[in-house]
């Protein structure tokens, strides 16, 4: 009996890693939500016709936040694999007894017997998997990738931009913006992916704020230590639109949708062999671009959609 619990406990371990490396490799190249967006980081940017969905709140920023506003800078405290408070704690003990249960014969309803232990052991499998799907989710934020998704746009203008403009904001004077600075945003959409592919830390440096070259420059590093690449070819702008745009003291803000077509995959450094990705596909993101008073565009913030 205690033979038998311990291959199913295996089973059940065993199924939940391969749900879960299955939904890695969806992810191979998939970006994060991360940066400033001056006064209204921690707020929603409109929704567009590129982007009808809610961006993702931005996850990893140098922007101080007001009390309880529930998105964490990069100096707050993570919760632990469960999250914390009562739920954490009583999802991390429910688990392990669970498991110890399996192993060893009482499972999670021990004393039962018959067709309610066979009950307990699937509530059991399941269990593991959800538990299994949610350590993933927290590993993901907590090493969250600096690059987004940098794919660059090229031959393809951002014809149909200019609905939002100015739209009612928390903070902030509305800003209207030319052809001229749409041109500028898909030039830097070209140029940071090329400087990202070369990893370039100086050209970088030169298209991004400080605090994106600093998430940009942790990806690279970890794609160092991997012995990877970064390669997104094929890039084509589908669609871009303006969610907004507004300006704070001395500084311009424009928050912009794009849907993209491209190929994004992980290259061997040593043999040049892809290991992950490489089929064509599709990707919305909201890209959100500062710059000085008479000065140049910079990439500032990344979200998902």
């Amino acid at each position: 009996m205690f033979r038998h619990r311990w291959l199913i406990a295996l089973a059940a371990i065993a199924t939940a890693l391969v749900l879960v490396a299955g939904d890695a490799h969806a992810r191979a190249g998939g970006g994060f939500s991360g940066g400033s967006r001056g006064m209204r980081t921690f707020s929603a940017p409109p929704t567009t016709t590129t982007a009808p969905s809610a961006a993702s709140p931005i996850q990893r920023t140098v922007t101080p936040q007001a009390s309880g506003t529930g998105t964490t800078g990069l100096g707050a405290s993570r919760p632990g694999f469960f999250g914390g408070g009562l739920f954490g704690g009583l999802a991390a003990g429910f688990l392990g007894a669970g498991l110890f249960g399996m192993l060893f014969g009482s499972g999670f309803f021990g004393g039962m017997a018959g067709f309610a232990s066979i009950i307990g052991l699937l509530l059991q499998v399941v269990l593991v998997v959800v538990v299994a799907r949610l350590i993933f989710a927290w590993w993901q934020q907590r090493h969250a990738p600096a690059y987004a998704a940098a794919h660059p746009a090229t031959g393809h203008g951002f014809a149909g931009l200019g609905g939002m403009m100015g739209a009612s904001a928390p903070v902030g004077e509305p800003l209207t913006i030319a052809k001229e600075d749409y041109d500028a945003f898909e030039k830097l959409l070209g140029d940071i992916q090329a400087a990202y592919s070369a990893e370039d830390l100086s050209a970088l440096r030169a298209e991004m704020t400080p605090e994106m070259v600093s998430y940009f420059s942790e990806q690279l590093a970890q794609n160092a230590s991997r012995g990877m690449i970064n390669r997104v070819t094929d890039v084509k702008l589908l669609q871009g639109d303006l969610a907004e745009a507004w300006r704070e003291g001395d500084s311009d803000y424009a928050s912009v949708a794009m849907r993209f077509a491209l190929n994004d995959s992980m290259v061997e450094r040593a043999s040049g062999r892809t290991v992950e990705g490489g089929s064509p596909s599709e990707v919305t993101e909201l890209w959100t671009f500062r710059r000085a008073r008479g000065g140049n565009w910079l990439l500032s913030a990344i979200q998902q959609t």
